[in-house]
């Protein structure tokens, strides 16, 4: 214990954040380890240098942005449906393709306290959890291509064990116990206006999830890389837990990239309204990329084709990808780019007392799944229809709602019933 704690001193002493040790005097034995444990895995390197690089960041206004081709579902003819579906059910037959589900998050801006994945709809007759909406969606893929997909589950720290505790309650919903794999992705800590690090409690610094870009390093942390090379897995699905009308598994969607000679495909849906707070898929500088919301000026939201009432920048993001085992090998071994987040969060002060702010007082560092898409030449974007697709759960009242997510599902499984 004493070699730890000189270590840490000498550790927080480099980086000037000596205020994580007020306390320890008062903690108790665990809390003691706990702590040091924590401030010796922490990269303090790499959250401060974030940090002073965001306190200077500028957007680069010499990229050049255009438009990214795109296919739209709607204008494929029959006979386009039908040749690629059988390209892409074929590899889903011959158990070269798998799921993962990024189920980090917790319920927080729906008013639940516990895993977003576990969160109930009343889905007349019954209620369903997102995870049973999921795990149901997958086995109906199974009984009709006679397989049993392996499904992997990304967690968070926060969640992890609830997560797993709640499979195992309901019997993994079904789902064969050895196909599904738990993998929690990683953190940083918080850290605020003048640089410091903050106390979630006395013993405890305060981390979060670092997006959903942290994927693939996780993937090859926990070993599922290796996995789904020992499992000659060539195509992998990634889609979030709150979409209830995901399509994850999708033989004309994987048909489209695969013929395209594309390693990587993405879902669109068209953004209604040119100044909607929606990030759009671009090229910058000739490569496949996101434009955030809060980069696209009012001249590239309201840009049109010449001689056209067409927008250019319409194909909004719906986090529902596949990239095939190389491309996710290869994004395991960039350092994607951190985008900065100015976030509310209680603190412990040096009083002791838990302070909740008012505003915004910490920087909150994250990358995301398609931050990697830069790194490739291109990439298959392929525009489905919102009602058929996306029916998110993002907050308890607005838009992409509760409410509007049963709507649109009862709807869906409506039409494909009498079908």
């Amino acid at each position: 214990m004493e070699n730890k704690l000189k270590l840490a001193k000498d550790i927080l002493k480099k980086y000037n954040q000596e205020h994580l040790l007020y306390f320890y005097d008062e903690l108790t034995q665990d809390e003691k380890e706990k702590l040091l444990n924590q401030i010796l895995t922490i990269d303090f390197e790499k959250i401060l240098t974030l940090y002073k690089k965001s306190l200077n960041f500028h957007y680069d206004t010499n990229i050049k942005i255009s438009p990214i081709p795109h296919i739209e579902k709607d204008r494929l003819s029959a006979y386009e449906i039908n040749y690629y579906s059988k390209i892409g059910e074929a590899i889903i037959r011959s158990n070269e393709f798998a799921v993962v589900t990024m189920a980090g998050g917790q319920g927080t801006r729906l008013g639940y306290k516990g895993p977003k994945g576990t969160y109930m709809l009343n889905l007349k007759p019954i209620k369903k959890s997102l995870f049973q909406i999921m795990a149901e969606n997958i086995i109906e893929n199974n009984k009709k291509y006679n397989i049993i997909l392996p499904w992997y589950i990304m967690t968070s720290e926060e969640n992890d064990s609830a997560t797993k505790y709640f499979f195992e309650i309901n019997n993994y919903f079904n789902y064969p116990k050895e196909k599904i794999k738990f993998f929690k992705q990683n953190k940083l800590p918080l850290i605020n206006l003048e640089g410091k690090l903050i106390l979630q409690e006395p013993y405890l610094i305060k981390e979060a999830s670092n997006g959903n870009g942290n994927v693939f390093k996780s993937m090859q942390k926990n070993g599922i890389i290796d996995d789904l090379e020992k499992q000659r897995i060539n195509w992998i699905s990634f889609g979030g837990i709150d979409n209830v009308l995901l399509k994850n598994i999708d033989p004309l969607f994987l048909g489209l990239t695969i013929s395209n000679n594309m390693s990587i495909g993405s879902k669109s849906i068209f953004k209604k309204e040119p100044l909607e707070k929606t990030a759009v898929y671009c090229l910058k500088d000739g490569k496949p990329a996101i434009l955030d919301y809060d980069c696209i000026t009012l001249e590239l939201s309201e840009s049109k084709i010449s001689n056209s009432n067409t927008y250019l920048f319409r194909e909004a993001n719906m986090l529902s990808h596949i990239m095939s085992l190389d491309a996710i090998k290869k994004s395991a071994n960039i350092d994607l780019v951190y985008h900065r987040a100015f976030k509310k969060n209680s603190f412990v002060n040096e009083e002791g007392v838990k302070q909740v702010p008012d505003k915004p007082n910490t920087f909150k560092f994250e990358n995301f799944i398609f931050d990697a898409f830069s790194y490739f030449d291109g990439m298959l974007l392929l525009r489905v229809n919102e009602n058929e697709e996306f029916a998110p759960i993002k907050n308890f009242t607005g838009i992409y709602n509760p409410d509007t997510a049963i709507e649109k599902y009862n709807k869906q499984h409506l039409i494909l019933n009498n079908y």
